[in-house]
């Protein structure tokens, strides 16, 4: 029996993924969270999980986060991503750093069943059109990511604020901390990243 794990805060995705699963796998189990922390509890609670379906962009996660985080602490687990960006650069990418399949949110429900076939076959998926399309990616931002991998979902937002350009008194009033806690964040962020000032931070991030 398979045990699928969605992680979507749209509850119309979500709906129509379950409906998918549901259709064709009547025995799977299935569990569902509306953004990063819980998604991390839930795997923590449950490594045996086949498949699952992670959104890009939920609370908690931006970009390429939430995938970087759950490849480095569950590897086991296989990642399918779905997006509502359908960019060959943020396929290339998510393939790159560790997904096993890209479901574009536009994709039919049966093109969703087929993924979701090949990827528990062991295979990956991506759009027909975009596979001839998709590029490796390059071993610093690899390394990156790998840096990126170690910061708490706390810190991450505080580095994505900072590449906003956002002051620590205005990222403290959005987190709904004090100036010193996001003083304390920048610290630990600067350490785990190898770096020493908000400029540096700011062109690490540019292009991730």
């Amino acid at each position: 029996m398979y045990h699928f794990h969605v992680a979507d805060d749209h509850p119309l995705f979500r709906h129509a993924i379950l409906e998918v699963i549901q259709r064709h796998y009547p025995d799977a189990e299935i569990s569902q969270s509306v953004n990063l922390d819980s998604t991390i509890h839930e795997l923590e609670n449950n490594e045996d999980i086949d498949l699952l379906l992670l959104d890009l962009h939920m609370p908690g996660s931006t970009d390429l986060f939430g995938l970087i985080m759950v490849r480095e602490k569950f590897p086991s687990i296989p990642v399918a991503i779905i997006s509502a960006v359908e960019e060959v650069g943020t396929i290339s990418r998510a393939m790159g750093h560790g997904a096993c399949g890209y479901i574009p949110k536009s994709c039919s429900p049966q093109d969703i069943q087929q993924a979701i076939q090949v990827i528990l076959g062991g295979d990956l998926w991506v759009p027909q059109e975009f596979k001839s399309s998709l590029t490796p990616v390059a071993s610093e931002e690899k390394d990156l990511a790998s840096k990126i991998a170690t910061l708490t979902p706390q810190q991450y937002r505080v580095l994505s604020y900072m590449r906003e350009g956002w002051l620590n008194k205005q990222i403290g009033f959005e987190m709904g901390v004090t100036e010193a806690t996001v003083k304390a964040h920048i610290t630990a962020i600067f350490r785990k990243l190898g770096i020493t000032n908000r400029t540096q931070a700011v062109i690490m991030m540019k292009d991730f």
